[in-house]
């Protein structure tokens, strides 16, 4: 199994085809969003091959030492699920970053059948090394559990890395309108539309 790094042209076929597919429209970034986090080096759109076939994805967000990445889209493509390639997977990304956070999508729906789902979400990543970290956060109006493997082992160190990830593109002023991280217990999930960029100067983003 090997990971190939995509261009902005594989990208964009790949997020057309499978990952608009497999996410929920609440969920999605914008694909100019991926392409301009690509110009600035700090996304990782992957492809994984197995005997030169693709069975899988995963978009990296990565923090700006290059010290670990944001898994923000991972999946195995229609027809291949359920037969241990996520797992495969999963290891091939911690063997490259060296460290991993995550955010799924936190089991409070009032559809049970939802949150049966968002479990056995849960429970996949628990599996594959991960933990579920003390904090919860909320992004453009979802709210999502916080996951992540690698060699830290206090919540408030990964809190911070985490955040960091965001405040390393968006401005203070769409931090606090739109990135909930961490959510405090007692806070309300601010709601919001769906993933709203920001008029970035030519090649870059928020400073």
């Amino acid at each position: 199994m090997e990971l190939k790094l995509l261009n902005k042209e594989e990208l964009t076929a790949l997020y057309q085809n499978e990952i608009v597919e497999d996410f929920p429209h609440s969920e999605l970034k914008p694909l100019k969003a991926m392409l301009r986090l690509m110009d600035l080096g700090l996304y990782d759109p992957l492809l994984i091959t197995e005997g030169g076939q693709p069975v899988g994805y995963a978009m990296m967000w990565l923090t700006k030492d290059r010290s670990g990445a944001l898994l923000e889209y991972f999946g195995v493509l229609r027809g291949l699920r359920n037969a241990g390639q996520g797992t495969k997977i999963l290891e091939l990304l911690f063997q490259r970053y060296g460290q991993l956070f995550g955010e799924a999508e936190a089991p409070c729906s009032h559809d049970p059948d939802i949150n049966e789902l968002r479990q056995r979400r849960l429970a996949f990543y628990e599996r594959n090394g991960f933990r579920v970290l003390d904090y919860q956060c909320a992004l453009f109006g979802v709210r999502f559990n916080c996951l992540y493997r690698g060699p830290e082992t206090g919540d408030r160190k990964v809190e911070a890395l985490h955040r960091g990830v965001y405040a390393g593109y968006f401005s203070p002023g769409h931090m606090e309108r739109y990135i909930q991280l961490p959510l405090k217990p007692d806070e309300a999930v601010k709601p919001a539309p769906e993933w709203v960029e920001e008029a970035f100067p030519e090649g870059g983003g928020a400073l």
